[in-house]
């Protein structure tokens, strides 16, 4: 419902930038709504002229990359095609890029002391261009050809961007004209629009809701507006979309901190961080709007930040475990991640005040020295898409920062499991470890649209350390470079990688794990390839020290080699093994090692004895070997990154064969000693476990068994010390475990709601773990 009247929508000058933009004939109330939300809008483009020497900056980087784009344009009379390099075709391959570029452009020239904002007639040619690609390549008489997200949701923000950043240089009729795209793609928010019927779910729909608000804002349609915010909390649909509830299956927010998208696929640090920062922007541009998001939407997009997101940054980083194919991208590395959660968590601060956010970001600002969030290092790789921090970006946090008072939150312990989305953190003081894994509910990997493309074993058994003296690890040009068939923690075949297929689940569903406290716990994962010929049972034990990984009954009768990895490394340093190094290229065989020690990195040792593999290689590769997607493509620009790598040879066709070694990461002496202590209690196909210096038993059970001094009757995993007896069902198909541990106790302190004591002379419980999804389940006991 396009309005055709004139001179609506008035930005005061000072919001605009100098730019107005004049609304009449339209209700006083309605009118001041919508000017205040597109102003909002507009700030969120441009910022608003808060000075400082940062801001100069980014606004330096950004005209380096809008003067080339306007620099090549051609907008002279009769010309069909802006730019040479970016050839016309129809479809999402050609077009979004075109908008992208001229987004630059619009918001450089509308953001005060740029370098195009004093060029004259920069306007005119901004308006010329928009119209060369209304005509050509996106209008309401577009078919929608490849990918649908370009049509509905990419190239209708740009457009946005666009008509924000030029206010009243585009007239009345022709804003009107040039959103026909984007009220026809979006016509309702609730829907896709070239599938009728399907409902839209998560980032997608909090995206459709904010595009339908600021568009709906530009055509003075209050009734678009009020259904765009109403389709956040699904008011059409009972709710049962709603983007901030809590969901136990497929897409959204999980009640254990989850993030799912694309149902099988764990995505708190891609588009769950999209639907963090619309719902922060849609407060923003209605906070002085007599309609806003209710106050019970915004504390629940709020207390997400420390209960799904913030678990998940390491230095400021996004971990690798919940980016799915982002990986490969070059222009959203986990730190680029970090910034975007920064910058959405910038805006919740600013609006409700909170203390915590503000805290929260002080930290993750001050840990992140790799890829600073005031400073974001080799912009030209974003483009032509926004830089996610840019010159808003750096005064909003700015602001923030210097209108409050209170220190950066603390480092603080913990292991913690997130079972919907078989995902698990364990955080000490000097390190940060996951795994990425796959189940018959959460997918090995995600491969689309020419992403990800060296993705076959990420979700395998993948053992990520964060370490704070090598924050640009996974981001400096780690997946083009890396051997992704030796991936740290993974099992894999010396042979050629299988198929890549889009969102590939595994045949087992005993992947998951418990958390005894805060140092302890225990992940389990039932292994089987891709291709279903290598099998195994792995699990990972995590303690303040180390990571105790155990396998048993790898059999494979493909003929390849089976190998285990322990290290894959992208550093400079030498190894040492047993005190003797290995600082040049080569491959060698160490047998029967006690130590092998990468300084800087971590240390390792073997629990039983056998031959260690070692490799060290320089390695070349270009971020497009990783993505060859239309519009995300990377660069052919060759990186070269030397990489330390250390496995074990399970040779061909195992049956049964097994591994224990321990994972030491920034190790101390005090914490080495600790770590070397741990006993394997049982390594089989069955029973695997362990039991700390301090007493801690740690222990997945693959059937029923007994490890040390815990029984259990049922698949589980165990963790028993200091009087607290926790456990957990990783396959989420069970209904009862009892388990007994062969202690007494005399009282029961604290017993979660699932655990039923049955007798505590010995200590023996029921838990009832049917339909809790992986939880774990605690009981403490004196």
């Amino acid at each position: 419902m396009a309005a055709s009247r004139r001179d609506f929508l008035k930005y005061s000058s000072a919001a605009a930038g100098g730019v107005p933009l004049l609304a009449s004939k339209i209700s006083l109330g309605a009118t001041d709504d919508f000017a205040g939300i597109v102003a909002a809008y507009r700030e969120l483009q441009v910022g608003k002229g808060r000075v400082s020497a940062k801001r100069t900056s980014a606004l330096g980087r950004l005209d380096d990359i809008a003067s080339e784009y306007e620099t090549t344009m051609n907008t002279a009379a009769g010309s069909t095609q802006l730019w040479v390099d970016l050839p016309k075709g129809h479809g999402s391959d050609y077009f979004p890029t075109m908008y992208a570029r001229l987004r630059a452009i619009a918001v450089d020239w509308a953001t005060p002391g740029s370098a195009l904002s004093q060029k004259a007639g920069m306007d005119a040619r901004i308006v010329a261009a928009l119209e060369i690609l209304y005509a050509t390549e996106y209008n309401e008489n577009t078919a929608e050809i490849g990918n649908w997200y370009s049509y509905e949701i990419g190239v209708p923000y740009w457009v946005l961007h666009i008509l924000a950043a030029l206010g009243d240089k585009v007239s009345t009729e022709d804003r009107a004209r040039y959103l026909r795209p984007v009220l026809r793609f979006n016509a309702d928010p609730n829907f896709r629009t070239n599938t009728p019927g399907l409902v839209e779910t998560g980032a997608n729909r909090a995206d459709k809701s904010l595009i339908g608000v600021i568009a709906g804002a530009m055509v003075g349609d209050a009734v678009r507006v009020s259904a765009a915010m109403d389709a956040v909390t699904d008011v059409a649909g009972g709710g049962a979309a709603n983007v901030v509830a809590r969901v136990t299956r497929s897409d959204g927010f999980h009640p254990d901190g989850s993030f799912i998208q694309h149902d099988v696929v764990p995505y708190q640090g891609h588009y769950g961080l999209v639907l963090l920062t619309t719902v922060a922007a849609l407060m923003y541009v209605t906070a002085k709007a007599s309609r806003q998001l209710a106050a019970d939407v915004q504390q629940k997009i709020i207390a997400t930040v420390s209960d799904v997101y913030a678990p998940f940054v390491a230095q400021g980083a996004m971990l690798e475990t919940v980016r799915g194919r982002m990986l490969s991208r070059q222009s959203e590395t986990g730190h680029d991640a970090g910034h975007i959660l920064i910058s959405a968590v910038v805006l919740l601060a600013l609006r409700s005040g909170s203390t915590e956010l503000t805290s929260l970001v002080r930290k993750w600002i001050a840990d992140d020295t790799w890829a600073p969030y005031l400073d974001v290092p080799d912009v030209h790789r974003f483009a032509p898409f926004n830089d996610p921090v840019g010159v808003p970006g750096v005064e909003f946090a700015e602001q923030l920062l210097a209108g409050s008072a209170g220190k950066a939150a603390a480092a603080v312990p913990v292991h913690r499991t997130f079972p919907q989305e078989d995902r698990m953190v364990h955080t000490t003081a000097r390190w940060t470890a996951s795994l990425g894994v796959g189940s018959t509910r959460i997918c090995r990997y995600e491969s689309i649209n020419g992403q990800n493309l060296h993705g076959w074993y990420v979700g395998d058994g993948c053992l990520y350390v964060f370490l704070p003296n090598q924050q640009g690890h996974y981001s400096d040009a780690y997946w083009p470079t890396v051997d992704a068939t030796l991936l740290p923690g993974t099992t894999t075949k010396a042979s050629t990688p299988p198929a890549l297929g889009s969102t590939p689940l595994s045949s087992k569903a005993f992947v998951g794990g418990v958390g005894l406290d805060s140092g302890h716990g225990a992940q389990a994962l039932d292994f089987v390839s891709q291709d279903g010929t290598l099998t195994a049972h792995k699990s990972w034990f995590f303690t303040p020290e180390a990571v105790i990984c155990l396998g048993a009954g790898i059999t494979d009768a493909s003929g390849a080699v089976v190998r285990t990895t322990i290290e894959n490394r992208s550093t400079s340093a030498p190894l040492l093994v047993d005190g003797r190094s290995y600082a040049s290229d080569g491959s060698w065989t160490a047998s029967d090692p006690r130590w092998l020690d990468l300084p800087g990195v971590a240390g390792y040792f073997l629990l039983e004895k056998g031959k260690v593999a070692l490799k060290r290689e320089s390695r070349t590769g270009a971020w497009r070997d990783v993505d060859t997607g239309a519009n995300t493509k990377g660069s052919t620009d060759p990186y070269t990154r030397h990489y330390q790598s250390v496995f074990l040879d399970h040779g061909t066709n195992p049956v049964g064969a097994h591994y224990a070694y321990g994972v030491v990461p920034a190790p101390t002496v005090a914490g080495l000693a600790i770590a070397r202590l741990t006993r394997v209690l049982t390594n089989t196909a069955d029973v695997q476990a362990v039991r700390t210096i301090t007493g801690q038993e740690l222990a997945v059970f693959f059937g029923a068994g007994t490890a040390g001094s815990v029984t259990a009757s049922a698949p589980s995993a165990v963790g028993w010390g200091n009087g607290t007896l926790a456990v957990a069902d990783p396959s989420q198909l069970g209904s009862t475990v009892r388990v007994t541990v062969r202690s007494h106790a005399r009282r029961i302190v604290h017993a979660d709601p699932a655990v039923q004591v049955v007798s505590l002379r010995p200590l023996v419980v029921d838990v009832a773990v049917g339909g809790t999804q992986g939880a774990t389940h605690r009981v403490t006991v004196g």
